[in-house]
């Protein structure tokens, strides 16, 4: 099975890509390469703007997978603007030229951050969505204009993601574990966004493993997924790093905790993570980071720094596929 991944060079496709390949499946990737190439030479490389391609340049693809777009909140804060472009029109645009190529089956890099503030409510897929965010708010269009084109021969997965964490080879730390991590280890203090809301997290490990999922499910089935290695309070998750020396309360207007059962039901996405498993995740892979305030461990950075120095030019970047935030 041949499979194009866009954004694939970011965060989760330099930890999916390995494990795809390891089942046997030739996978390409289409990205500007913003922070590096950190990919096995198995992996096929279309440095190329998704706006630029056509629909020949997907022809003969089993499967499309996309982890392209602006990342997070900060950045689509930054430039609203860019971030309805690559996270609600990118995606909408690549799944379209999929569908005229014939392509199988189109995955789309969603997340839980559609849901926005709920009170002490446990959500699953057919619940409402209600984010106030231009982040959450974009990933929402994105995945409805995918959605929309699903019919008897162009399957479409949108796997709404929990916040991801855990170490990869195109590493960062401005998601929430990682975050706090990196304070403890570099600072002795953990930054908590107020210690009382739900966040729903997601092992980068399981984050691969619903992917596989979704590449490897019934060639018919389409539909919505929440993924999550499990929903903590803050708080607690600054608890199960343990190293804290002291916290700093930030407000946070976001709060929700989502159900997985629809994907343990119909994906058989049974995650294996938990904070703990994260955490000695990062400090088995510690001397692999480098220097903590690298700007390429942070997203927003880059970003910054390309949009000073071409603004015209900055184009769907790699790394939607954090997740929530």
């Amino acid at each position: 099975m041949r499979i194009l991944i866009a954004g694939g060079a970011g965060y989760v496709g330099s930890a999916l890509i390995p494990h795809l390949l390891d089942r046997g499946y030739k996978i390409d990737v289409v990205d500007l390469f913003w922070f590096g190439n950190k990919l096995p030479s198995e992996a096929g490389i279309l440095e190329k703007d998704i706006f630029d391609l056509q629909v020949s340049d997907l022809a003969g693809y089993d499967q499309v997978i996309f982890l392209a777009g602006l990342s997070n909140d900060p950045m689509a804060d930054f430039s609203p603007a860019k971030n309805f472009i690559f996270n609600a029109s990118a995606p909408a645009y690549l799944a379209y030229i999929a569908k005229k190529a014939k392509v199988k089956r189109y995955i789309y890099a969603s997340s839980c951050s559609v849901y926005g503030y709920t009170e002490n409510e446990l959500f699953d897929e057919t619940c409402p969505v209600n984010s106030s965010y231009p982040y959450g708010i974009s990933k929402l269009q994105g995945e409805r204009a995918v959605m929309q084109m699903v019919d008897s021969d162009f399957s479409v997965i949108a796997l709404r993601k929990g916040t991801v964490s855990g170490y990869s080879p195109r590493m960062r730390f401005d998601l929430i574990i990682n975050t706090m991590f990196k304070c403890a280890m570099k600072e002795g203090v953990i930054h908590v966004n107020d210690p009382a809301i739900w966040r729903p997290f997601l092992g980068i490990e399981d984050a691969s493993m619903a992917y596989t999922r979704a590449v490897e499910a019934n060639d018919s089935l389409s539909g919505i997924f929440n993924v999550a290695s499990g929903n903590h309070t803050v708080g607690e998750v600054a608890d199960l790093v343990k190293i804290a020396l002291d916290i700093r309360h930030i407000k946070d207007a976001r709060n929700y905790k989502v159900s997985i059962e629809r994907a343990n039901t119909i994906l058989s996405f049974h995650p294996h993570n938990s904070v703990k498993s994260i955490v000695r995740n990062l400090i088995n892979n510690m001397d692999k980071c480098g220097d903590w305030d690298n700007p390429q461990y942070y997203n927003i950075h880059v970003f910054k720094t390309l949009e000073a120095q071409a603004p015209a030019q900055v184009y769907a970047m790699s790394d939607a596929g954090g997740g929530a935030r």
